[in-house]
């Protein structure tokens, strides 16, 4: 079948197998005993806009090699989360060539045999939740190979503040692959971030809060972001956006955090490392109301389309007044070491947001679980003085007992009072009980679980596996956040009312295959993303119901189904990508995976190829 090609173009996407990883952020992997130069990563170009509920971003790769012999190039970068690969392209004889989707037990195959004939290949690979690894071949010696990825996510907003993150820093959660690979992180020659953000509301204010460099502009309600490796004269900036406010509450930057923070005028291009993550938080003015969004894509004359309603709610929920117990389970394993200053600060941050008669209990975990309270404690100054200092202290250094950890914070609860527990982690159980299926304790109590979980290796899935089973929520954390900021955003929730046993009903057009099913506690801020397809066209009712403290609430509005609509077709790719995330939760929850569901998986294929078991091809005949 392959004779007659003269080159072969592969790209696969999987999530159970176990393959490299990167040791300590995104860059070009070489084994540690492997003795002759390094391959160069000379340009690195990031495009993101963020538009109509999504963010597409495509990155350009140059590689260099500079040996006499041909060589693979490995690069490997954190999976962001919620993302779907939508391209994967590489140069050939200067012209761009794009993968298709194959087989897996296929594709591997094939791109070794076209590899050891020296043909052209390139090869992309998701292990697992941690890290796309893409493998190109060759890298010429002494010449340069380009490519392309790009990824669709969907757009996060959470109380007014939208977030977007550009994963590099890697977990070092695989200890397997730390052992093994060498990681060359340093673009040489040009690397370059620019971002539009295109709102459908107005945005009063842009903020990366760890690149200072960057320069932020607004045109006409559209704010472009960039970032280069120009080494620069630099002019302070006057610190006007640095301001995030949250619950009426302003939050600024310490002073030594807004210091330096500048423009970028002119300057030489220098190094850049691809060791530090890049997030953007863009803020909505103060006050709008709940909005609700929709998205469509249908082709003309087809009988199904694709839709995707974002749900904003507003603020109408009420502060929780009574005293509240906090459990929070810390993570102070090894693989937490270059993130543990961030979540000593974040939960020095959470006792001192804490009212006086709230109470809070410490458990720590790493080989094993300990309690560092000793029971519950009242949330006095003195307290949350002695207990930040406890926490900084401790120098993480061991295994991840998570379940340990987990069963020791759900003791000694007090049913007379609202408990609340705090798991601050990077999700990688790998001593004690590991198993997923027993993580069900959880559901034993009557406690809400919210997980700050640390890190672009995270294990995601099991983390929000348990936050969903007790009707809590997840909050991502990157070195680069505003932790201060991420804490405020989260106790927000926790001290407002939310809205219980929450439903989404579409009446008057024929829907079907909706995605999240089951949509729990809606909390203060909290966005809802809901996807699915629908029949015809038409006007039709959308319908949000729950309980707020007992009583029935109800929230509707009127939208027209187009019957055709085809400027969104990327919302199929993330409907799929959204399905088999809750299938393999729901899966994770109920401990068994249904024969019935294999159809329904099989449907999202032709959309997605990210989690599913078939990876891609191109083929390029001789002419």
């Amino acid at each position: 079948m392959f004779n007659n090609l003269k080159y072969l173009f592969l790209t696969i996407f999987l999530i159970f197998a176990v393959l490299v990883a990167s040791s300590h952020s995104a860059g070009l992997l070489t084994p540690k005993n492997f003795n002759i130069p390094k391959l160069d990563i000379k340009k690195h170009n990031v495009n993101v806009v963020i538009e109509d509920g999504y963010a597409i971003t495509t990155v350009d790769q140059v590689f260099f090699n500079p040996n006499n012999q041909d060589l693979e190039a490995i690069y490997s970068f954190p999976v962001p989360d919620k993302a779907a690969v939508s391209e994967f392209t590489m140069w050939i004889d200067g012209k761009p060539i794009n993968g298709e989707v194959l087989e897996k037990k296929d594709a591997r195959q094939i791109y070794e045999e076209q590899k050891s004939n020296g043909n052209n290949a390139g090869l992309t690979e998701k292990n697992k939740y941690k890290t796309f690894e893409i493998s190109v071949y060759p890298v010429l010696a002494n010449q340069t190979t380009k490519i392309r990825l790009s990824y669709i996510q969907p757009a996060h907003v959470d109380t007014g503040i939208g977030r977007y993150v550009y994963p590099l820093e890697e977990g070092g959660v695989d200890q397997q692959a730390l052992s093994f690979w060498t990681t060359n992180e340093v673009v040489s020659e040009e690397f370059t971030f620019d971002l539009l953000l295109k709102p459908a509301y107005p945005v009063e204010g842009v903020r990366l809060p760890n690149h200072p460099n960057a320069v932020v502009s607004e045109s006409l309600g559209n704010w472009s972001v960039h970032i280069d490796n120009g080494i620069s004269q630099a002019t302070p900036n006057n610190g006007e956006e640095k301001a995030l406010t949250i619950n009426n509450q302003i939050y600024i930057p310490d002073e030594e955090d807004v210091e330096g923070q500048c423009n970028i005028n002119s300057g030489s291009k220098g190094v850049f490392s691809l060791d530090t993550d890049i997030v953007v938080y863009y803020r909505h003015k103060d006050n709008l109301p709940g909005a609700v969004d929709l998205v469509t894509y249908k082709e003309p004359g087809a009988a199904r389309g694709t839709f995707m309603l974002t749900l904003t709610p507003g603020m109408d929920l009420d502060v929780i007044q009574q005293g509240r117990d906090w459990v929070f389970v810390l993570d102070v394993s090894g693989s937490m070491e270059g993130k543990y200053a961030t979540l000593a600060e974040g939960v020095s941050r959470a006792l001192g947001n804490m009212n006086s008669n709230d109470r809070f209990r410490i458990v720590l975990f790493g080989d094993r679980a300990r309690e560092l309270t000793q029971g519950f404690v009242l949330a006095n100054q003195q307290n949350i003085d002695e207990y930040s200092r406890k926490v900084s202290a401790i120098n993480p250094n061991e295994s991840t007992d998570l379940y340990s950890g987990l069963a020791l914070g759900l003791k000694n609860l007090d049913s007379d009072r609202t408990s609340s527990l705090i798991l601050v982690t990077d999700g990688e159980a790998n001593v004690g009980v590991t198993d997923k299926k027993n993580f069900k304790l959880i559901k034993n109590y009557d406690v809400r679980v919210f997980t700050f979980i640390m890190g672009n290796s995270a294990n995601r899935p099991l983390l929000k596996a348990l936050t969903n089973a007790s009707n809590g929520f997840a909050l991502s954390v990157s070195n680069s956040d505003d932790i201060i900021g991420k804490i405020m955003l989260a106790q927000s929730k926790v001290n407002f009312e939310s809205l219980h046993k929450a439903q989404i009903n579409i009446l008057g057009i024929k829907t079907a295959d909706i995605t999240p099913k089951n949509l729990g506690n809606v909390y203060r801020g909290q966005q809802l993303i809901i996807m699915g397809h629908y029949f015809g066209s038409g006007l039709a009712k959308v319908v949000l119901s729950g309980k707020i403290s007992g009583q029935e609430k109800v929230y509707s509005t009127q939208f027209d189904f187009p019957d055709v609509s085809e400027s969104n077709p990327e919302i199929e790719r993330l409907w799929a990508y959204s399905t088999i995330e809750h299938l393999t939760q729901e899966s994770f929850a109920t401990f068994k995976i249904f024969l019935e569901k294999r159809r329904f998986l099989a449907s999202t294929i032709f959309y997605t190829f990210l989690r599913c078991k078939k990876w891609m091809i191109l083929e390029r005949h001789q002419i």
